[in-house]
Order: C-alpha cells, then structure tokens, then sequence
C-alpha cells in the first residue's frame, strides 16, 4: 500500500492545485525510453480521487473568478511529488516518471491540456531553470512541492510561465502557458479519512468522503460548500470574533446559501446543493446524536431551495449569478440567529 507524506497540522495529502492557459508554442523536443508498469490498484484509485476534485473545483473557480475579489491567474496543473510519498521509488516506477515532480491531473478543456500535458508526464525545467536543481528535497517531505507551487505562481504572475516535460514514454515537449482567473483556493485530497474542510485557501476532502461516489453534480455541490466558507473568509472572520456556537452555525448557513449561486456560475444547476444534502443527510448527520454548530439537513436543504430561488431570478434578470453584488450575509458578528 502506497500512501503519501502528510501535511502537518491538519495531515493533508500532498496535492497542489495549479491553474493554466492559452499555448504560445509546444513542440517536441526528443524521444528516451521509459518503462512505467502502471499504477497500483491503491494510487490508481487516490489519482481518480485527485482528479475528480480538481474537475469539480477547476470549474468552480473559474466559472466565479468574475465575482471573487482576490482572484488572480493561475496554471491548469494538479502535480503532486513523488518524494512525498512513503515508496518514492515504487512511485517512479509505476507511473514511469524521469524524476519526482509530476502531473496528477489536468482540467478538462484548459489550455493546458490543449498544450498536451496529461497525467503522469514529469515536469522537467521551469522557465529553464532545472526542476531537480532548483528544487532539492526539503525536509520535512511536502515542503519542496508547496516551493515549485509558489514558483508557478510567481512566473504566471508576471504574465506566462515555460515549461518543458516528459511523457511516461520519454517523448519530450515544452510550452509556454499564459494565466488565467481564478478564485483563490487549491482543492486536496487527504490520503485517508472521510471528511470535508475548509482552511482558509485550501478545500481537503479524505479519500473516503461519501460524496466521491455520488453523481458528479452533488460532489459539486459539497465542494461549493466548502468553497464558500474560503471566498467568505470564514476561518479568518471567526478567529478575529471568536467561535461561539452561534456564529459557526450562522457560516455554515452562509456556505450553504452561496453554494447554488457558485454551482450555477461553474455550468452546475444550482440545485445541486440540495441533492446532495438530501444524499448525504439521512446517512451521515448524526439524526439526534447531530452537532447543533450546523442546522438539520432537512433545514439546510429547505434554506438551500429558498436561495436557489434568487439565483435563478438574478440569472433570469442579469444573465449570471452574481454573488459579489446580490448575496445578503448573516449577522455574524452580533451572533444572531
């Protein structure tokens, strides 16, 4: 069995979300050889895991990237590093890659993957500037991929960024990518667990998380929930005011209510919400036994309907869900219900 390194604090598996645009140029530069025996049934099944989300999240948070304040451009990559993990080796060796930072997804339609990169090529030079050397193992493990993640970050900053990679098979390509807009969060996958948080810039789900196995529209909808409570600023807001019961309940409210309106940005009818609470709730939210920082799922998914109300008639009246100029917030910082 083969796991990744955690994270520390709240063991995330190691995922780091990059977002990617328009191709100025992709050509092949040469041919190696390559001898990958494909993955285990155990990191084939964590890589679907990885790509699921970040489908659901890519279209999250480019289909809001209008309405976020912060949002800013970003490369189409979910990589993951092969030295973070407790076998690096039988990694490498599965997937076939030339070294140890590699792509574990690629959105659906982005220009990334118009550039051709696909799931398990290496990423080799960055800006040419040699992955393996100006990236050496850190210690702890996970740090080295959060320092190629700010690197990516700086250079589509600055307007593109180059790339050159290797297949499984050793064709060799290089490109160069443009950023795009994207709300600010990343998407990750915890190698064990079954549930779902958000920390402030990060969405994490475990690897058991009931709705993996739900249709891909109600996964959407527990994701957008989670979105919410980063674009909100929840985390932040409760450290400066204090966690009483009151105000989690009241963000979990609000995550609920901006749900729809940022499913029906990302193309997802935003009703999605409520399919999924009717999904996960009889099952998982605790019947009598439930925590009372949250509502029942019978009334969350009943205050859910009631917003998806007003995201059709802003839809029905301007042509988009805008949440930035239409969203009503709870009264958190009174407390009240």
């Amino acid at each position: 069995m083969i796991w990744r390194i955690r994270l520390p604090a709240i063991g995330l598996a190691l995922s780091i979300w990059l977002f990617a645009s328009t191709v100025v140029d992709a050509t092949p530069l040469a041919q190696a050889s390559a001898t990958p025996t494909g993955p285990s049934k155990d990191l084939a099944e964590l890589q679907q895991r990885d790509s699921e989300l970040f489908a659901v999240g890519w279209r999250l948070v480019r289909g809001n990237a209008a309405f976020c304040k912060d949002a800013a451009p970003r490369l189409g990559l979910l990589l993951h590093d092969a030295g973070a993990y407790d076998d690096p080796a039988e990694v490498r060796r599965e997937l076939g890659l030339k070294a140890d930072i590699a792509v574990e997804a690629v959105a659906a339609d982005s220009p990334a993957a118009q550039a051709g990169l696909t799931r398990d090529d290496t990423l080799l030079s960055l800006d040419d500037e040699n992955i393996a050397t100006a990236f050496p193992e850190q210690k702890p493990r996970w740090k080295r991929l959060v320092a190629v993640d700010e690197a990516l970050a700086a250079a589509t900053a600055r307007g593109s960024v180059t790339l050159s990679w290797s297949t499984p098979e050793g064709t060799l390509h290089r490109a160069t990518l443009t950023g795009v807009p994207a709300c600010p969060t990343r998407f990750e996958v915890l190698a064990k667990g079954s549930k779902a948080e958000a920390d402030g810039t990060r969405v994490i789900l475990g690897h058991d998380f009931a709705a993996f196995s739900y249709p891909q529209n109600e996964l959407a909808g527990a994701v957008a929930h989670e979105l919410a409570h980063n674009l909100l600023a929840h985390r932040k807001l409760l450290d400066s005011l204090g966690r009483s019961m009151t105000r989690v309940r009241l963000t979990e409210r609000e995550a609920d209510r901006l749900a729809p309106w940022l499913l029906a940005n990302a193309g997802y009818d935003p009703e999605s919400m409520v399919h999924f609470m009717r999904h996960w709730g009889p099952v998982h939210d605790g019947g009598l036994f439930r925590k009372r920082d949250h509502d029942g799922w019978d009334e969350r998914a009943a205050m859910i309907e009631q917003e998806v109300a007003k995201v059709r008639a802003a839809i029905a009246k301007d042509g988009k869900a805008d949440w930035a100029a239409h969203f009503i917030r709870e009264d958190i910082a009174n407390g009240k219900l």
